[in-house]
């Protein structure tokens, strides 16, 4: 404690040292400011994983006992499982496992992707696309993107899609998944004649067995010499509607006996329109723990990329929730150099020298800079959460610098020396400020161990308020002795108008308070009941707050949720769709 208790003299005597050390500060907090994350809010994301699958044909309660039973019972052994929640519904099936905060989510999927490898050959043969994906079940997209071609039909759209857009989309840092709507592909339809199929006395399973047992190309051996072996393979393509018909049903009738074959867009299982065009609605869903700003902007870099390599369709932005991020995070910062410009003035203005404001100044941008390279180091994030403890730390990293220059004046006004004063006025508070600086972070670091989500949410908060209280103490005990013994000052002089103004003020004030005070004093009795009532008060009112984790917004989104008579098709559904859309237009 000694030595630290010479850091004033230290720095009084050799102020390039004490320069120098706060100018390391601020320069890990530049640089930390290119590389933090920044988001909306802190990583209160639990790891999640996702396993889904199609089962076409089944229904919910098979599906549920041949396909999802099994997966689940393999998932739920996996280490650090907190929640294990499945859904079977027609021809599908998903599966949400949740795990321990502390648990990696790589190493979560991974476990999970074992665990399902093992069970995979007890499922049915008809299981489809079983996949693990690194994120809520769910969960919203973040970035919804459409689609569309004035040019080629819906199916090459779709087909351009699924083969050239999605990929890249996945290939972007932080993407779990994206999610396909208004797909129409291009399929191979059969159209069958039942009068014609009659006649020769066949029936649609005759047609499907030979469909089903079509070949593209047969293994026909191989020629094999001394020198090299060939293989041989015998092309039997049936890709082309001619192909189709030309296949024997019974010798000697044909497909194109008894119908025809065509290319044609496969039966729609949803429907998406933008401003009444049919379009392919992407929406891109990010993997837990993960970047949503960084997102964002890599998704439109994509797209930027996308629409100038093609010239056939056209991929635009529907909704993207970073914006709203983006512009809260810019209205934090806008108040965050309204609370600096604020803090400065008010400074100046009581102690009546704008010279002698600078001098506490000083600890506002390395206590805020070198704050954001603790968030850096601690892995936090640049998010409204920490942003606040910053606004709210811009009041509090002056206090000591305040108390530091104030006793060195006072030493001043004695008669000492610039140093002598420096020196001795900070020693005098030392204690002082280092009791208040303990003080402060034992008020806001137990905010960061706070149990459930909410602790979670706040716990950088506690962390950065802090890191920045302990910043402006080392800044008030170095900096500002050092400036204070540097810079000339010029003496207040009770013939000054502004010093006489603010003397007459602050005598009002304290008059004011000490009336106060005696009333106070001569009536004990009535202050504890006044206090005791406001108490009382301010519990019944509590228990009639309303209670939330963050408070409501509007983002400028409606949505309209339509539900049909049970039983009806999407024909209908996109029908009354339709109708909406012709009463919402005028109010575009």
């Amino acid at each position: 404690m000694s030595i630290a208790r010479d850091l004033p003299a230290l720095s009084v005597r050799r102020p390039y040292l004490a320069v120098v050390a706060n100018l390391l500060i601020v320069v890990a907090g530049i640089s930390a400011i290119f590389g933090v994350e920044v988001r909306e809010l802190p990583d209160v994301d639990r790891p999640i994983v996702t396993v889904r699958a199609n089962y076409p044909g089944g229904s919910p309660e098979t599906i549920d006992a041949e396909v999802t039973s099994v997966v689940e019972g393999a998932v739920a052994r996996v280490n650090g499982v907190v929640e294990v929640r499945s859904s079977s519904e027609e021809n599908n099936f998903r599966i949400r496992i949740v795990f321990r905060p502390s648990v990696d989510l790589i190493t979560a999927a991974n476990d999970v992707r074992e665990a399902v490898s093992r069970v995979q050959r007890q499922l049915p043969d008809g299981v489809e696309e079983l996949s693990v994906v690194k994120a809520d079940a769910d969960s919203q997209p973040i970035v919804r993107l459409a689609v569309y071609s004035d040019n080629i039909p819906i199916e090459d759209v779709t087909r351009r899609v699924e083969n050239e857009v999605i990929p890249e989309l996945v290939s972007v840092d932080g993407v779990a998944d994206v999610t396909l709507f208004g797909k129409r592909q291009r399929v191979m339809r059969v159209v069958l004649d039942p009068m014609r199929m009659a006649s020769y006395r066949l029936s649609v399973t005759d047609v499907v067995n030979v469909l089903k047992n079509a070949r593209y190309d047969v293994p026909a051996g191989s020629f094999k010499s001394h020198e090299q072996e060939v293989i041989v393979r015998a092309n039997a393509s049936v890709s082309g509607p001619q192909a189709i018909e030309n296949l024997i049903v019974r010798d000697p009738v044909r497909i194109g006996d008894i119908g025809h074959a065509l290319f044609s867009p496969a039966d729609a299982s949803s429907i998406v329109r933008l401003d009444g065009k049919p379009v392919v609605n992407l929406g891109v869903i990010r993997r837990a723990q993960s970047n949503t700003v960084s997102i964002s902007r890599a998704v439109e870099e994509v797209t930027a990329k996308l629409n100038g390599r093609y010239s056939d369709i056209q991929i635009v932005t529907v909704s993207d929730d970073a914006v709203f991020i983006k512009g809260a995070i810019t209205e934090v910062l806008i108040s965050l150099s309204l609370a600096v410009m604020i803090v400065v003035g008010v400074i100046a203005l009581f102690i009546g020298q704008i010279r002698l404001a600078f001098i506490p100044a000083v600890a506002i941008p390395v206590a805020l800079v070198g704050t954001v390279a603790a968030i850096w180091m601690l892995g936090f994030s640049l998010n409204l959460i920490t942003l606040l403890a910053l606004v709210l730390a811009t009041g509090l990293v002056v206090d000591d610098a305040i108390v530091v220059l104030e006793n060195i004046q006072r030493f001043r006004a004695q008669g000492l020396g610039r140093s002598a004063a420096a020196v001795i006025g900070t020693r005098q508070v030392f204690f002082a400020v280092v009791a208040t600086t303990a003080t402060l972070v034992s008020v806001f670091a137990p905010i960061s161990f706070l149990p459930s989500t909410a602790g979670r949410l706040f716990g950088e908060f506690g962390f950065v308020l802090a890191v920045a209280v302990c910043l402006s103490s080392f800044t008030a005990l170095t900096v500002v002795p050092m400036l204070a013994s540097r810079l000339a000052l010029k003496d207040q002089t009770p013939n000054s108008a502004g010093t006489s103004i603010f003397e007459a003020i602050g005598k009002l004030i304290s008059g004011t308070y000490e009336r106060i005070l005696d009333v106070v004093l001569k009536v004990p009795l009535a202050v504890i009941g006044m206090c005791t009532i406001i108490i009382a008060g301010a519990a019944i009112t509590y228990e009639k707050l309303g209670e939330e984790l963050v408070p409501e917004e509007d983002r400028g989104l409606i949505t309209v949720r339509l539900t049909g008579p049970d039983g009806v098709g999407l024909d209908y559904t996109d029908r009354q769709v339709e109708k909406v859309e012709t009463v919402l237009q005028p109010l575009l």
